[in-house]
Parts: structure tokens; sequence; C-alpha cells
């Protein structure tokens, strides 16, 4: 692995990643903030992802076998190094992904949540007993692995998604066999590198890393031998992967597209509403995929809201994730900069107007400004597509009645917000909504103790909790005669 940044204390820690020459095919990790190269990783292919199927194969029985106390013993170190390295592995995360480091470091801390609460869960997969219909009968319930798994994540949470699918997949007994996103595969490879320094077997937990992901997915839906496929990206890329999946009956879990609602409601508290609007808006840089995408205030309350959002946004400063007082890093890509300004530009022209914000900032990078909308209607693309980026379309609603039509009108279903204080009215709402995640007086709603998932196009599946194990389970039922 070549390795040309500042960073290379961080990257050429055999702790945290392995040193390795490149030979054959390769592709580059740049830093968003500044295009400065990162790594030269090697690119694989079709070729590398069956060898890791049939490494995987070869362990996985005694995986599966292994004591449930002890793959969570394994976890517990894989949790504890990833603590220990914390600074370099935020580090890293911040320097190929962007996001300011202090993010980055919530974000490492969470996915160490997840591997912690996975390594209590290995010892907590129980079956059932229940009465037989007679004497000469008993009927119990055992769940075991499904066995081999690919994941395939995401470049926004390169650090959480990975734990969010492994350690769930690990802690069951299922070898793993993992696509990082091209953008962002470094964390991933150092996550694993702490995995097996914790004393992983090796083969359980595989990386297969690709500049481009359709061969490598292609393998992992259609080989025999890999009994489930977990995805969190595009709904499009989802559909196409469950397609794939069908022929086999594979077991499939999706995170996919959002488009979500943040409702404020005229009896709401303002100034928390707006600070929970800038948590849900602009974290990441707004490339969350439960980030607030429509902002609907009521009539009463709308100058007042839009006003101190825009004041509050204003204040945002964004630039390079290493710099202390940034809270806005770069987008993800030269693709990702175009998108969020088009939408901005196609919603001026039809006559929104914007209260901060709007643009690109600066020459280099790839950052836009906290930008503000106000006059939005759904007709803009603002509204109706999902921007990834930071901008805050507030539309104008009236009744109830109104703004939950409006906030259902889309095939997404994943997360939604909204701000009320009289109870009848919250009910109602978190009811009415037609979304697998809300958040009620917050802007911020995952742990790694809730299950997070969506409705309708935006997946299938949950992820976290106790029920994030479950799609990582086959289900047995046992009939015994009496011997």
């Amino acid at each position: 692995m070549r390795v040309t940044s500042d960073l290379t204390r961080h990257l050429r820690d055999p702790r945290i990643l392995a040193e390795a020459e490149v030979t054959g095919a390769a592709f580059e990790v740049r830093n968003p903030s500044s295009g400065v190269l990162l790594a030269t990783l090697p690119d694989m292919g079709v070729p590398e992802t069956r060898a890791a199927i049939e490494r995987a194969s070869v362990v996985q029985p005694a995986w599966a076998g292994l004591p449930a106390k002890d793959r969570s013993q394994l976890m517990r170190r894989w949790h504890d190094l990833v603590l220990a390295h914390i600074d370099d592995l935020a580090a890293i995360l911040t320097a190929e992904m962007g996001k300011p480091l202090g993010e980055a470091r919530s974000e490492v801390q969470h996915a160490a949540a997840y591997i912690e609460w996975y390594a209590e869960e290995a010892k907590r997969v129980y079956g059932e007993t229940f009465p037989a219909p007679s004497t000469d009968r008993r009927m119990f319930v055992i769940k075991q692995p499904v066995g081999i798994v690919g994941t395939i994540t995401p470049w926004n949470f390169p650090a959480s998604m990975v734990a969010r699918k492994v350690a769930p997949a690990l802690a069951v007994g299922c070898p793993v066999i993992l696509k990082p996103a091209e953008q962002t595969p470094l964390v991933a490879v150092a996550l694993q590198r702490l995995a097996l320094d914790a004393g992983f077997p090796d083969g359980v937990f595989q990386l297969v890393l690709a500049s481009e992901g359709q061969a490598v997915g292609y393998e992992l839906c259609t080989h025999p031998k890999v009994r489930k496929i977990s995805f969190t990206g595009s709904t499009e890329v989802g559909r196409l992967l469950m397609r794939q999946c069908a022929d086999q009956i594979k077991k499939v879990s999706l995170e996919l597209g959002g488009s979500a609602p943040f409702i404020v409601f005229d009896d709401a508290d303002i100034d928390a509403a707006v600070d929970g609007a800038v948590q849900a808006k602009f974290r990441n840089a707004g490339q969350t995929c439960t980030s607030a995408n429509r902002i609907y205030v009521q009539s009463a309350v709308y100058d007042t809201f839009a006003e101190k959002l825009a004041a509050h946004v204003a204040d945002l400063r964004v630039g390079d994730g290493f710099e202390p007082t940034v809270s806005v890093g770069p987008l993800i890509d030269e693709a990702a900069l175009r998108k969020v300004t088009h939408h901005v530009e196609d919603a001026v022209l039809r006559g929104a107007q914007v209260l901060c914000g709007g643009g690109r900032v600066g020459e280099t990078g790839t950052f836009f400004a906290p930008t503000v909308l106000t006059h939005v209607d759904h007709g803009m693309l603002v509204a109706c597509d999902e921007t990834f980026g930071p901008v805050a379309p507030v539309i104008r609603f009236e009744t109830v009645e109104d703004v939950i039509h409006q906030a259902n009108d889309t095939i997404y279903g994943l997360a939604a917000y909204f701000y009320a204080t009289e109870l009848r009215k919250v009910w109602r709402v978190a009811e009415a909504l037609d979304y697998g995640m809300i958040g009620i007086n917050t802007g911020r709603m995952s742990s790694e103790a809730a299950p997070f998932g969506g409705l309708k196009q935006s997946g299938i599946g949950r992820e976290g909790s106790r029920h994030g194990m479950e799609d990582y389970l086959d289900m047995k039922y046992l009939c015994m005669g009496n011997i």
C-alpha cells in the first residue's frame, strides 16, 4: 500500500493499516477538502471476491460452532482496541471523507458502541419451547447463523456503517466479506486490522477493495455460498441487488434512500426546533440518509422560524475538517457539488429566496455554503429529490392534515422529525407519518440500542438493537418424538 499524505504516521501504524505494495490494478483515495492523494490501493474484482468466499466457507463451520461467550470476548477486545485508537481512526476518517474531526471522533465512538452492543448480544440468541398438541412430542425452535454474509457500505459514515453491519453478523457466527465504498476504504481497512489484532481468525472478516462495485456486488449476490446480503446506499442500487439475489431467494437487508420531512407546528418550542433542524440538516454537510430534506413550518411561525434558522446557519463555519472551528466539511466529490448547486439554482429559478449561503465556497475542495431557502414549493428539486447536501428548504403549511399528506407523498419512508407540544397532536402525527423512525422534539435519534430502518422504498430489515440480530439468523423448528 503506497501512502502519500501528512497522515503517514497514522496510516503506517502497523496496528492500523498493513503495509503492502500494490501490484496490478490500483485506485486512489483522495482528501475531498484538498484533493491530496492519501493512498493507492489494490483494485480487486471477481477473482478476489471468489477467493474471499472460499476462505470464508472454510472457516464458517468452526466460527459458527464457537461458543457464544468466546465470540463475545473477541468482540469486546475489538471494541477496546477501537477506542484505544480513536484519535487515529478519526484522523483517517476525516482525511478520506472530510467531515469535521469532532464528528469523525463521535462516529468512531458510535462504531465502538455497536461492537460493544453486539458483543453483549452474542450471548443472548435464544430459542423457544412451546406446548405440543399431544404427549408423544416435544416442540422447540432454535436459531442458527445464516452463513456467509456479503456487506456493502457507503462513504458517508464509513466507520459506523461497517460496525453496524459486521458486528451482529460476527456476533451470531457468520463470516463477513465487506466491500467498503471506494471513496472511503481506509477506515474500514483500519477496523479490520484491529479486529485481526483482537484475535479474530483469518477468513472470518475479509475486505474486498474495489474502485467500482458492480462486479463485486454481482458476485456476492449470485454466489451460492453467500447466504445473505446487507447493503446501505441508493434505492436504485438496492433494487438491482435485490433482483440479483432473487434467483436464490437470498436473505437481503437494505437501508436505502430517504427524503426526511422535518415539521414545525405552531405550538412548538421554536428555538429548540431551530437547534434540531441544524442537527438534522447540517450534520455531515447534509450527507446523511436521515437528513432533513424538507422542512415544513406552520404559517403562524414560518417567518420567525426561517429568520432564526438562517441566523444560526450563517454562523456555521465551512472548511477542512482538521481545522478546529469548522462545523461543516466538504461534499464527498465534484458530482455531489454539482448536484447541490443544481438544486439551489433550480429553486431560485422557480421563485425560492436565499436567506443565507447559496453557492460554492472557495476554488479548491468541494465546499458548499450552508444554505436556507424560503418560498419553496413541491415543484422544486430540493423538495422532491434527495439533495444530500447542506441546503435547508423551508416550506409553508397550514393544517395538520395538509402537512401529513405532503410529508407522506414520497416513495421513501426512512426518517421523519416533528416539533409540537400538544400531546394529542403528538400521538396523532407520530402514528400518521409513514416512516420507520420518527424523532419527536429532537433532531438526532440514532442509537445502537434502537432499530434503524425504513418503510416503503427506503429499505428492508432493521439494524441496531436486538432486532438487528434476527436478519443474520435462521429459525429452525424441531419436533421430537418420545424416545
